[in-house]
């Protein structure tokens, strides 16, 4: 074809290197049935600490550049579905609660919590307590608000 080829590293968590002669047009899953044949579904592909869930998507429209690298994980496990059943999840990834979603609204909880029990039981809280809720909740809220920028 015309289209002009470039070279992706393809860098794995014992941080060996693989390179991959690939064309703008690919998609995700053509590179995964190119390089990892027959693991196409243990392999997640990470760009830029996101990782590429749609193997429709063209390496074009990610903006990958010669020479990019391209984090590849192999689960051990083979993620082939289940045997048909009732309760059988049709993906086992996505079918685990997802924890790191929950931390923000528990912690935003936790700090309402603390706020009330403080304007409730204010002969309970020295000042030092009371300064240190006000900089924990400052703290979060920086924290909250430059991770939700993006």
């Amino acid at each position: 074809s015309a289209e002009p080829t470039m070279v992706l590293r393809l860098k794995f968590l014992n941080d060996t290197e693989r390179l991959a002669r690939v064309h703008p047009g690919d998609t995700v899953g053509a590179l995964k049935r190119a390089y990892f044949p027959g693991q196409e579904q243990q392999v997640r592909l990470i760009y830029q600490g996101q990782l590429l869930r749609d193997d429709t998507q063209s390496l074009a429209t990610l903006h990958l550049a010669h020479n990019s690298v391209l984090h590849c994980h192999i689960s051990p496990h083979s993620s082939a579905p289940a045997p048909a059943g009732p309760r059988a999840s049709a993906d086992p990834a996505h079918a685990a609660l997802d924890v790191g979603s929950l931390v923000l609204p528990l912690f935003v909880l936790m700090l309402a919590v603390l706020w009330y029990f403080q304007l409730q039981y204010r002969h309970v809280f020295t000042a030092t307590a009371t300064t240190f809720l006000a900089g924990l909740t400052l703290l979060f809220s920086f924290v909250a608000f430059t991770m939700y920028r993006r």
